[in-house]
C-alpha cells in the first residue's frame, strides 16, 4: 500500500514540476494523504486526496488565497494534490501546542483571522458562496430518523416536538445570513506566529458557510476562561440572536456527526445530555422568536 501511494504522489510531483530526494509519509486517514517532500536545498508538505469529496479542500485553499485570507504558503495545486510550505522548518510560524489555547494574545490573534474570514464574502460573488458545505444541511427528517436510532432515544418527548416544528425550525436556521465559516477549530488546525503578532487556521476540509456565532462557539468551547474571553473583546460585535439558532442547530449537527462513527465519541456526550434534558425549552425559544 505505501509504495503504491507512493507512486500516486510521485505523480502529482512530476504534475507540480517539481523534483524530490525523499517522501515520507505522515499521514493516511480517510482518504487524505499527506507526506513531506524533501529536495536537496528544500521541504514541502503535499496533501494528497484519494476521497472525492476531500477535493473540496483544494478550492477552498485558492477561495481563501484569492481574498487575501491568511494562509500556509501554497506551491502549487493540481486536480488531486496541494503543495504547500514546511512549518515545521519555518522562521516565522509554527505548529500551535495545546499550551496556546490559554494564551490571550493569540486567542485575540485567532479572533482577527477569524473576523477577516466571515467579512471577507462581500468580496466576491453570492453564487460562489452558495455552493460551499452548510452544516445546517445536515439537518433533515431522514437524519433525525438516523440519529434517534444510533443513539436509542426515540422514546423522548423531545423528538415529537421536532417532527411537529420541523419545518419552521429549519426556516429559522436558514433565514439567518450565511458567511464563510471555518467549522473545525482545534489547536492541531492552528498556526501561530513564533513573535505572536498573528495566527491563522490551516486544514480547510470543513470550510463552508455558516452564520457568525457557530464558528465563535466552536472556537471558545476549546478555549481557557482568559483566552475565551479575548478572542470575544477582540472579535468585535455579532448578532447576539444567532445564539438562539446555535442552541438548537449545533446539537442536532454534533449528533449527526458523532452517529456516523463507530464508536460515540466524548466530544458529542454534551450533545446527547442536552437532547435528554432542556432541549425542549431551546427547541421552544426558537420557535417562538
Amino acid at each position: 500500500m505505501e509504495l503504491f501511494i507512493k507512486s500516486k504522489i510521485k505523480q502529482e510531483l512530476k504534475n507540480l514540476n517539481t523534483p524530490y530526494s525523499t517522501i515520507n509519509l505522515i499521514q493516511n486517514k480517510d482518504g487524505v494523504i499527506v507526506a513531506r517532500i524533501q529536495t536537496d536545498e528544500k521541504s514541502y508538505i503535499i496533501k494528497y486526496f484519494q476521497n472525492e469529496d476531500f477535493k473540496r479542500e483544494i478550492k477552498n485553499y485558492q477561495l481563501l488565497n484569492s481574498l487575501n485570507i491568511p494562509t500556509i504558503k501554497v506551491f502549487g495545486f493540481t486536480d488531486s494534490a496541494i503543495l504547500m510550505e514546511d512549518v515545521s522548518l519555518s522562521e516565522s510560524l509554527r505548529l500551535a501546542t495545546k499550551e496556546d489555547l490559554d494564551d490571550v494574545v493569540i486567542a485575540s490573534k485567532i479572533a482577527k483571522w477569524y473576523k477577516l474570514l466571515h467579512t471577507s464574502n462581500k468580496d466576491f460573488e453570492e453564487e460562489n458562496i452558495a455552493e460551499l458545505y452548510d452544516e445546517s444541511d445536515f439537518i433533515t427528517k431522514e437524519n433525525i430518523e438516523f440519529i434517534k436510532e444510533k443513539t436509542g432515544t426515540q422514546n423522548l418527548p423531545v423528538w415529537k416536538l421536532i417532527d411537529d416544528n420541523f419545518d419552521i425550525i429549519v426556516s429559522k436556521i436558514n433565514s439567518i445570513p450565511r458567511v464563510l465559516t471555518y467549522n473545525d477549530f482545534y489547536y492541531t488546525n492552528l498556526i501561530v506566529a513564533k513573535d505572536k503578532t498573528s495566527a491563522f487556521m490551516f486544514d480547510y476540509n470543513m470550510l463552508g458557510k455558516g452564520y457568525v456565532y457557530s464558528d465563535i462557539r466552536n472556537v471558545c468551547s476549546s478555549l481557557g476562561e482568559e483566552a475565551k474571553k479575548a478572542f470575544v473583546e477582540s472579535y468585535g460585535d455579532f448578532d447576539k440572536s444567532e445564539t438562539i439558532v446555535d442552541d438548537v442547530a449545533s446539537v442536532l449537527v454534533t449528533l449527526y456527526h458523532a452517529c456516523q462513527r463507530k464508536t460515540f465519541p466524548a466530544w458529542a456526550d454534551y450533545a446527547l445530555k442536552e437532547l435528554k434534558q432542556d432541549y425542549a425549552s431551546k427547541i421552544k425559544m426558537l420557535i417562538e422568536n
